[in-house]
Formats: structure tokens, C-alpha cells, sequence
């Protein structure tokens, strides 16, 4: 993982990859392994790759975490509370707000750079 004074290219990153699964409580569809390449990591900040099977499980942002996702391949849905659905494909971008709860679907297999900032 990069230091906060040196620059973090994700192409050349040797970060090893770390693996989980969705908790069964909040699993909908499937069991879809997750692999993350988290990269960087400095004061409530951290930036990384990530990588998903098909499935879908229950979301829930904890107040003061934000992430902002960018898909490089694959293709998702979000489905808020309320209903409202957004799917997000290659080259798409989006911020999940702290707080918010949801429906995640991975549709296709998913690669996507991630920016986590959790706020004390």
C-alpha cells in the first residue's frame, strides 16, 4: 500500500487482493465472491480496485462513509430504498451517499475503482 507522500499508480500496484463474501443476513441473490485491491489508505481515506461475482445483497452506508465508484467492466444496478433503480456499465460513475440503504445487484461480473471516505 502507497504512503501518503508517494504517488499510487493502480497499473503497477502489487497490492494483494483480499476476499469476502456478502453477510448471509443480508444476502438476496447468489454468493458472490468480492476481491478488493485496496491501494491507498491515509486519513479516513482509502482508493482501490474492486471485483465481483453476480449476485445481489442489502446495503447500508454507515453516516460519514461516502463512495465514489467508477466502472471499468461489467455492469450493476442500485436500487434505493424508495425503489428508484440506476444501473452503471463501463465507464460510468457515481457517489453513494453516507447513509444510504439499498439493493445491490452485480449483473454481470464487475470491475470497478473505488474512493471510500469515512468522515470521524
Amino acid at each position: 500500500m502507497s504512503t501518503p507522500k508517494s504517488l499510487t499508480a493502480f497499473t503497477v500496484a502489487t497490492t494483494p487482493p483480499a476476499y469476502d463474501r456478502p453477510r448471509p443476513e443480508r444476502l438476496v441473490a447468489g454468493n458472490p465472491l468480492r476481491t478488493t485491491w485496496n491501494h491507498y489508505e491515509h486519513a479516513g481515506m482509502s482508493a482501490g480496485t474492486w471485483s465481483c461475482e453476480p449476485g445481489a445483497w442489502r446495503i447500508a452506508f454507515a453516516d460519514g462513509k461516502d463512495e465514489f465508484f467508477h466502472v471499468l467492466e461489467g455492469r450493476i444496478r442500485i436500487i434505493d430504498d424508495a425503489g428508484v433503480a440506476r444501473e452503471f456499465g463501463p465507464g460510468d460513475a457515481c457517489v453513494i451517499p453516507a447513509g444510504f440503504t439499498g439493493l445491490f445487484e452485480v449483473l454481470e461480473p464487475v470491475r470497478k475503482h473505488y474512493v471510500l471516505i469515512e468522515r470521524g
